[in-house]
């Protein structure tokens, strides 16, 4: 059984574009399910029945494993059976007669204009990791961007004239994100002025490289840069997010992905179209796009039972 999950793997990481977390929770879990299933005196993928897909499940609940688990699971198993059945290696996929358990819907939480205010000028201008922090938050807001989707970024990527950066999204999908004045301004600020000083870091820890017989510098391409010169990691600016948000007087955690969602809030507040945001952020379906109507509509409501004279009780 293993084999065949080694050559599904592969296919997601050749064809599919599948990243390093992906593939690795792929093959940890369906994995898990062959060593249920050898246990059960079931050594085929052919042999695998709706009931033992049930027993494994039910055993999933009773190691404690929560909804969203589980459905995992089974979405990942599905995924691995229409690949054998495409590869003409079982028959009857099992796992059509399985239905994932009802996840209730959590709303994305955005943060509201004034703490993205609040929080964006947090940094501390004066450094270049200050200006770097800066252009990265405005990035992030002004784009829409995932944080993975920022953090790759290279200098090559970035059309300051246009405003543009070209983008490499999920499952190496590429797009070009726009980007506005404030992010611009930000941007060629750390250029010019933060990020030549973090590059001469790389030169002091031996950012070089011999070429016929001669040594010459060789200069980092990543855009954002840490302290030692070298592309800076989702872990460090998520610890520097964390603590620009209590700088900033923010009570409740900040999250990278916060950033992207309250882009997508504030744009269809502002009344952009539901496919121009979808286009923005690089969704493939308009119904991953659609919870932000949802978020925004929540937030008119409270505005309303705010501000309204007969809209509240007891008014």
């Amino acid at each position: 059984m293993q084999e065949e999950i080694d050559r599904y793997t592969k296919y997601l990481v050749a064809e599919r574009n599948s990243s390093a977390h992906t593939v690795s929770n792929y093959r940890r879990e369906i994995s898990q399910f062959a060593a249920f299933a050898q246990a059960h005196r079931v050594d085929s993928w052919c042999e695998v029945t709706p009931s033992l897909l049930r027993q494994w499940l039910a055993e999933l609940h009773r190691a404690g494993y929560v909804k969203a688990s589980v459905a995992r699971r089974i979405s990942e198993m599905r995924a691995f059976y229409v690949f054998l059945r495409r590869n003409g290696l079982v028959e009857i996929n099992p796992v059509q007669a399985i239905l994932s358990p009802k996840l209730p819907q959590r709303l994305p939480r955005p943060l509201t204009r004034e703490e993205v205010d609040l929080l964006i000028e947090s940094p501390d201008l004066s450094t270049p990791q200050g200006l770097r922090d800066r252009a990265m938050l405005e990035l992030l807001y002004s784009g829409g961007l995932r944080i993975s989707e920022l953090l790759s970024l290279d200098v090559t990527d970035v059309s300051l004239a246009e405003g543009q950066l070209h983008v490499a999204g999920k499952g190496a999908k590429e797009r070009v994100a726009l980007i506005g004045h404030k992010a611009i301004e930000a941007l060629t600020g750390y250029l010019n002025e933060g990020r030549p000083k973090l590059a001469e870091a790389s030169l002091r820890y031996g950012g070089r490289t011999r070429v016929d017989g001669k040594w010459l510098t060789k200069r980092p391409v990543a855009l954002f840069l840490n302290r030692f010169g070298q592309r800076l990691s989702v872990s460090v600016f998520t610890r520097l997010l964390s603590a620009y948000a209590e700088a900033a007087g923010i009570t409740h955690p900040v999250t990278p992905h916060m950033l992207r969602h309250s882009f997508a809030t504030h744009m269809l507040d502002g009344g952009a179209d539901l496919r121009s945001v979808q286009e923005l952020m690089g969704h493939e379906s308009v119904s991953t796009t659609q919870i932000y109507t949802q978020v925004s509509q929540k937030q008119l409501r409270e505005t309303i039972l705010k501000a309204h004279p007969r809209a509240r009780k007891n008014s």
